[in-house]
C-alpha cells in the first residue's frame, strides 16, 4: 500500500475534469498526492491515464433527482469510497457535493473540500420544477455542508448560501474559477481579417443567454450589420435548460447565427473572434469568459454574479442586464462601431487575465486548502 496520502476527484463527467481540473490534479500528483479519478467516462480515460491520474469509471445521472436511481448510485459510490479509503476527497458540482458528502460520512473519510462552479439550474429556474427542485437541493446542500470545507468560485454564490443559512461563512474558501492557461491562451498574432465575429462560447443551453444572443443578433441584422454572429458549443442533453438540436438547425437556416458545435482547438477559435460574449443568467466563474480575457478579447457579458467578476463595465467591456436582449443588441452594436475602444478593451482583458486569472495561482490556492487538511508531510488515512 502507498504511503502517500490518496485524493479523490468527484466530478459528473470526464470531459469537465479534462477542462477544468486536470491542472489541479497534476500538480496535486507532483507535489505526492497518489490521484484518483471518480468520473463518467466519455472517451477521456486512456488520455486522463496516460498523465498518471487513476481512473475509476463511474455511472452518474446529472439530470434531476430520481429516488430509485439515486439510491442505487449512492450504495455504488459508497463502495468505491470504502474501497479506496481517500485521505481527501474533491466532490464538484452540486449532485457529486450531495451524493459524495453522504458516502464520506458513512465510510469515515476525514477530509472532504466540496467545489461549486455556479449554483446551476436549481437556483436559476423560475419554472414549477426548478422551484421544486430548489426546496430539495437546499435541504440536501445543508447536510452536506455541514463538515469540510465548501470552495466557491465567486462572493455572490457566498453571500447567497449564507444568507438561506445553507453553510457556514466559516467553512467557506474562496478561489476565483479554475484558471487559465496564459500561454495557451493568447491574443492572436495577426488579427483576423474580413466581417467581425461576435462569438458567444459555452454548452447550448438556455440559461447561458443563448436565445438572447440570437435575438439581439436578428436585431442588428435588421439594422444591416454585417458582423457574423456564431455560437460555439456543444448541447447537453442532460440539462434542463439543453437547446434542442432542431431549434438550432432552424436559426442557422434562418442565416440568424452560425452554429459550429463543440471544439477542441479553443485558442485557434477565439483567435477568430472580434468580440466575445456570454448573455448567462448566473455563473460561478465562467471558463470561457476568462479564456476570451486571456485571448484579448473585448467582451460584452451580463450583470450577474460570476460573469462581472471577469468584466469591468467600461474597462475591459460592457455589462448589460440579463435576459435582455434589446440591452446586448445596443452594446454589442456600440462596440462593433468603435474598433478603438474594441483594442482599448482587449488589450485591458489581457493584462487583467495575467494579474487576476493564472492557472498556477488557481492551483496553488487549491493545493493550499488541501493542505489544511492532510498532505505530503500529514500521510494520516482515512477513518
Amino acid at each position: 500500500m502507498s504511503d502517500k496520502p490518496k485524493l479523490l476527484f468527484f466530478i459528473s463527467e470526464d470531459w469537465y475534469y479534462w477542462s477544468h481540473r486536470r491542472p489541479l490534479a497534476l500538480a496535486a500528483h507532483e507535489a505526492g498526492y497518489d490521484v484518483v479519478l471518480v468520473t463518467r467516462v466519455g472517451g477521456l480515460q486512456a488520455r486522463i491515464e496516460a498523465d498518471g491520474i487513476r481512473v475509476v469509471p463511474f455511472a452518474i445521472s446529472r439530470g434531476g433527482m430520481n429516488p430509485l436511481r439515486d439510491v442505487g448510485m449512492l450504495a455504488r459510490l459508497i463502495a468505491v469510497y470504502r474501497r479506496e479509503r481517500p485521505t481527501l476527497v474533491h466532490q464538484v458540482a452540486i449532485k457529486p457535493v450531495i451524493f459524495g458528502s453522504i458516502a464520506a460520512r458513512i465510510v469515515g473519510v476525514a477530509h472532504v473540500v466540496n467545489a461549486l462552479g455556479g449554483l446551476g439550474f436549481s437556483f436559476t429556474s423560475c419554472s414549477w420544477r426548478g422551484r421544486i427542485l430548489r426546496v430539495l437541493v437546499r435541504l440536501l446542500l445543508k447536510a452536506a455542508l455541514s463538515r469540510g470545507l465548501l470552495v466557491l468560485q465567486n462572493a455572490d454564490d457566498a453571500a447567497l448560501l449564507c444568507g438561506e443559512r445553507i453553510v457556514d461563512r466559516a467553512r467557506i474558501r474562496i478561489v476565483r474559477g479554475s484558471g487559465v492557461d496564459l500561454d495557451r491562451f493568447r491574443p492572436a498574432a495577426v488579427p483576423p481579417t474580413g466581417p467581425p465575429v461576435v462569438m458567444l462560447a459555452a454548452r447550448m443551453l438556455w440559461d447561458k443567454g443563448v436565445g438572447e444572443f440570437v435575438a439581439a443578433a436578428g436585431r442588428l441584422r435588421k439594422r444591416g450589420c454585417a458582423a457574423r454572429f456564431v455560437l460555439v458549443g456543444g448541447r447537453d442533453d442532460e440539462n434542463p435548460q439543453s437547446i434542442d438540436a432542431s431549434t438550432l438547425a432552424r436559426w442557422q437556416q434562418d442565416g440568424i447565427v452560425e452554429w459550429w458545435g463543440h471544439r477542441d482547438d479553443m485558442p485557434a477559435i477565439y483567435a477568430l473572434a472580434t468580440i466575445a460574449c456570454l448573455p448567462s443568467y448566473r455563473e460561478g466563474m465562467p471558463k470561457s469568459l476568462l479564456e476570451a480575457a486571456a485571448c484579448g478579447l473585448a467582451v460584452v457579458t451580463t450583470d450577474v454574479p460570476g460573469c462581472r467578476e471577469v468584466v469591468r463595465q467600461g474597462e475591459n467591456g460592457l455589462l448589460v442586464p440579463a435576459q435582455d436582449a434589446p440591452a446586448l443588441a445596443h452594446a454589442i452594436g456600440e462596440l462593433l462601431a468603435d474598433p478603438a475602444r474594441r483594442r482599448q478593451f482587449a488589450a485591458a482583458s489581457r493584462a487583467m487575465a495575467e494579474r487576476e486569472f493564472g492557472e498556477a495561482s488557481v492551483v496553488a490556492q487549491f493545493l493550499a486548502i488541501y493542505s489544511e487538511f492532510a498532505g505530503p508531510r500529514n500521510n494520516s488515512a482515512a477513518t
